[in-house]
């Protein structure tokens, strides 16, 4: 029998015609099978029923249609209000106060705002927050990235292993959009190539010891130096020098030639400290025998010059009085010489020819005269 369906749809059909939009009916199902998948096709089929009613249309078949509900003026206006409302969401946005916004005008640059409720009109208008003040740590090293970027040569051709710590902050966003292409790794690469360059032109064991501080200092420069020529918009605020050891293959062994050069250099310390007191003894030594050389020099000269102006004072009274002066010169001479000598003069005619009691102890007696002064009067 011929009659009008209306599905919940709304649409009607003939039977399990499927011209008029409904789908045939499915058959039943058997006995102990579950709650059935509808198909693909069906679906789509209710999709589009779905579709056309809240469009205005009604369900077509030839047993005739339901009506749906009519598009009217009321619902159009609803619409335009919800597209501006979802327009506004998307055009109006806030910029914290630690950050920038950067406004593109179909993808050209147009102004940069700061903080508050700004407006860009989408989709024309597009728009690029970034935090301006937040600082950003970019890790470089073997021990950060798991790579090789933290070995580098130094200076005296050692192999050193160096992590290091890039921190950041964006000064003009629209130089860090639009002049770097990816600018965390353009740092970073400016940062590595900047850092061997350093250790390039340095001795290993400052750069172990006690220059991290100078060449985190240079570093810092390097790098803000090569940015600032990019134009990128970032100021470096700090390198953090975290670790520079040698590779780790090796750490022992070059443990060992460190312990090997400080004994060097205190048994060198110790070379020194001898060498130093040696020179030194050996230089007071040799002055001090310049000063006796000296001493003994101005005494011989002296000397001569004396005897040489005794000699022109007795040759100018020997010229006055020859036979007086010679005799006295002759006198003065058996004097000097005679008084050296322990001379006894025995007499062997006197007393009565008897001689020198042997006894008597002559040398000490005549010494005796010679040390005793002689008084200027007699009692």
């Amino acid at each position: 029998m011929a009659g009008n369906n209306g599905g919940p749809w709304g649409g009607g059909g003939n039977g399990g015609d499927d011209k008029g939009g409904n789908p045939p009916p499915r058959p039943p199902r058997r006995t102990g099978e579950g709650p059935q998948i509808p198909e693909i096709d069906e679906l789509m089929n209710k999709g589009r029923e779905q579709l056309r009613v809240l469009m205005g249309g009604g369900g077509g078949g030839n047993g005739g249609g339901g009506g749906g509900p009519a598009l009217t003026r009321g619902t159009i206006g609803l619409a335009v209000l919800g597209a501006l409302v979802l327009w506004g969401m998307a055009s109006f946005y806030t910029v914290k106060p630690e950050e920038q916004s950067v406004e593109l005008l179909l993808g050209d640059y147009v102004s940069t705002n700061g903080p508050g409720l700004n407006f860009a009109p989408w989709p024309i208008v597009t728009r690029e927050v970034l935090p301006v003040t937040s600082e950003r740590s970019i890790d470089i090293g073997t021990s950060q990235s798991g790579l090789d970027a933290g070995l580098m040569l130094t200076g005296d051709e050692n192999i050193v292993d160096i992590d290091f710590q890039v921190v950041c902050n964006i000064t003009d966003p629209q130089q860090y959009l639009f002049n770097l292409a990816d600018p965390p790794q353009t740092i970073e690469a400016v940062a590595e190539s900047a850092m061997r360059e350093i250790i390039a032109q340095s001795n290993l064991a400052p750069i172990l010891n006690r220059d991290r501080g100078a060449i985190a200092d240079r570093l810092k420069s390097e790098i803000q130096r090569t940015l600032d020529s990019y134009e990128s918009g970032v100021n470096v605020v700090r390198v953090n020098f975290d670790k520079a050891d040698p590779p780790e293959p090796v750490i022992a062994s070059f443990r060992m030639v460190q312990d090997a050069e400080q004994e060097r250099d205190r048994l060198q310390n110790v070379a020194d400290a001898y060498a130093n007191r040696v020179l030194a003894e050996a230089r007071g030594e040799a002055a001090q025998t310049l000063e006796q050389a000296e001493g003994y020099r101005a005494q011989v000269v002296n000397e001569a010059e004396g005897e040489a102006s005794r000699f022109s004072a007795v040759l100018a009274e020997y010229a006055k009085a020859p036979e007086v002066t010679r005799k006295r010169l002759y006198l003065e001479t058996m004097e000097r010489v005679l008084g050296q000598l322990d001379v006894i003069l025995l007499d062997e005619n006197g007393n009565g020819g008897q001689g020198v009691v042997p006894y008597l102890p002559l040398n000490q007696l005549n010494n005796s005269q010679r040390t005793t002064p002689t008084n200027g009067g007699s009692n």
